[in-house]
């Protein structure tokens, strides 16, 4: 019996077919975006956890507001204007599950089917998924040492509805976007009204110098969407991060939150809310700043030594990922699929272009990876190397 047409939407047709490969999920050496779960304060968590469990206020079982709670949001303004320079107030604050989420509900609230945006290139592939869903054409706009280029934008498309950037560390080459260029971003925006979405994933790890300020603090025309996330601060699995939206978007902003799924869940809000008063967040990423720079520095070290000084290795100044550059003739994807069979998780460069003009090369995490195992995991991707 004939079931009849089985139509799905063009936008997502489109789409790269979901196939997870080896590296993306396996903790290790070197997989990209794990942390150091052996160094989370669980204890602290769980009690925190095992308390709002136990002791639930009745209005915790009802509807509540799409941007998440009072406390919660009071609670992330105050780090973000002391931690991150960001100009907010707690009613600009929405709670979202991540990144993620937070792109697709500027995309529904700013952008039309046909939106031009600019995207880093290279830069985070999950994003131009999100924006190709939406229907937006996706405008590839090359890194270079001082962040996006954003001269190059505006001789692509000056007339983009919105440009998407990781101006603190950008993902994945590791670039701190210079003034000039901030400024020089801000500016295009204003003059022709564009909006910028600022992702800044991991900006509390920077090794050698203070964390950079974020570009939002130095816009003076409300023209920003500023995205942070827990997940690299605290743990993937929590799904919690936030949006900080203009005063006058806010509205629009709710009215597209509460058209997906209403609001955001109580239960992790109210635990993250003591968590961050009571000092243990602000402890918890001094520690694991240091565990990070003394990873970065082993990795580094056992790279050199393994490779030689004339190794390209871009991004070790901050973050948990750091890129090295492969031959032309080295394809990375091939070689990261090899490497999964010898459990080690190396996250092809390639992957993370859109347009023609494709780098070989690795994105090395090293939130997950112990001390003592990076000397023996870098021989073993030497040795891999050579045998391409």
């Amino acid at each position: 019996m004939s079931s009849g047409p089985r139509l799905i939407s063009r936008r997502a047709a489109a789409l790269r077919a979901y196939a997870p490969q080896p590296w993306i999920y396996s903790r290790g050496a070197f997989s990209l975006g794990q942390v150091a779960f052996d160094h989370f304060p669980l204890r602290v968590w769980s009690n925190l956890v095992a308390r709002h469990s136990r002791i639930i206020h009745p209005s915790a079982f009802l509807y509540s507001d799409p941007r998440g709670t009072r406390d919660f949001r009071e609670t992330i303004a105050t780090y973000l204007r002391t931690a991150r320079g960001v100009n907010c107030e707690a009613d600009q604050i929405m709670v979202v599950s991540g990144s993620q989420q937070a792109i697709d509900i500027s995309a529904r609230a700013l952008l039309d089917p046909g939106s031009q945006v600019w995207l880093e290139e290279p830069g985070y592939r999950l994003t131009s998924d999100v924006l190709s869903l939406a229907g937006c054409q996706l405008i590839p706009v090359p890194v270079d040492d001082e962040g996006l280029n954003v001269a190059e934008g505006i001789r692509l498309c000056d007339s983009a509805r919105a440009a998407y950037v990781t101006p603190s560390h950008q993902l994945p080459l590791g670039a701190t976007m210079s003034a000039s260029r901030r400024l020089q971003l801000l500016d295009w925006a204003q003059l022709s009204g564009a909006w910028i979405i600022e992702d800044d994933y991991d900006s509390e790890y920077r090794y050698g110098n203070m964390p950079i300020a974020s570009l939002q603090g130095l816009d003076r025309n409300s023209r920003v969407i500023y995205i942070g996330t827990f997940s690299k601060t605290l743990f993937p699995s929590l799904r919690l991060g936030y949006m900080v939206l203009p005063p006058d978007l806010v509205e629009r902003f709710l009215t597209v939150r509460r058209a997906m799924d209403i609001y955001p869940p109580y239960l992790h809000q109210a635990v993250l809310t003591d968590f961050i008063r009571q000092g243990h967040f602000s402890r918890h990423v001094r520690r694991a700043r240091r565990i990070y720079m003394e990873r970065r520095s082993k990795l580094v070290d056992a790279l050199r030594k393994q490779f030689g000084p004339e190794l390209p290795i871009l991004g070790a100044e901050a973050g948990m990922h750091l890129v090295v550059m492969l031959p032309k003739e080295c394809r990375d994807v091939e070689l990261a699929k090899k490497a999964a069979a010898e459990k080690l998780w190396l996250w092809p460069l390639s992957l993370s272009y859109l347009g023609r003009n494709v780098r070989q090369g690795l994105i090395l995490g090293f939130g997950s990876v112990t001390d003592a195992e990076i000397p023996s995991a870098v021989r073993r991707l030497k040795a891999l190397i050579e045998t391409m």
